[in-house]
């Protein structure tokens, strides 16, 4: 098994920050303690849904409704964690039963009750040893297909099958490829070209904008 380098003094204090915000948003379910992890005006940005919060009034707002509406048999389980250059880049299973309104996730659907598991990254951007920004990614259309609004048949998504094939590797992948008849590509795509430095400089850009 490949040896991780330890984590400099100022990485762990990062990591500890970060460990410190999940426990008060998922054991304390405290805003005051999680805005206490946080710079004077962070960001949430929930990318799939586009909810979360813009300052501070709105992040409090974000926390009060997320964590009244957390599912009681929520799970975390963690895949990978970076930490450097100012960041905390997390990789977890998320897993949940859908039994209660969940509004910072599915907005407009009741409960159903149905199990969903997906995979999910978050990215915390610090400013000193304060979190400046939390961006949160995952596959709607997996928490969709769990919950029987999206048809997997007749789409090219999946549902738990995603997450589950992140932590066990002798689940096979390529199944909706095997499914479409799609033929094993042996050439770039038709009209495809290089990146040019061009297109590369326009994308790293945006790099720190948020």
């Amino acid at each position: 098994m490949s040896q991780h380098p330890a984590l400099t003094s100022d990485e762990q204090k990062l990591a500890d920050v970060w460990d410190e915000h999940l426990r008060a948003e998922f054991e304390a379910r405290s805003v005051n303690e999680t805005l206490a992890t946080m710079v004077a005006n962070p960001r949430v940005h929930l990318a799939p849904v586009m909810l979360g919060g813009n300052g501070k009034e709105e992040v409090s707002e974000f926390y009060e409704r997320f964590m009244s509406q957390i599912p009681k048999d929520t799970e975390i389980v963690p895949v990978s964690r970076t930490v450097g250059q100012g960041r905390v880049v997390e990789e977890i299973i998320f897993r949940f039963t859908h039994n209660v309104r969940m509004a910072w996730m599915l907005p407009g659907i009741p409960p159903t009750g149905k199990r969903v598991e997906i995979p999910l990254l978050i990215v915390i951007q610090f400013d000193g040893d304060k979190m400046a920004h939390e961006h949160l990614y995952w596959d709607q259309a997996s928490v969709l297909v769990q919950l029987g609004m999206l048809a997997p048949g007749s789409l090219p998504v999946v549902g738990a099958e995603s997450a589950r094939s992140i932590i066990d590797r002798s689940i096979p992948l390529n199944g909706l490829l095997r499914s479409s008849r799609e033929p094993l590509a042996r050439s770039p795509w038709p009209g495809a070209r290089s990146s040019t430095g061009d297109a590369f400089k326009r994308v790293s850009d945006q790099r720190d904008r948020a």
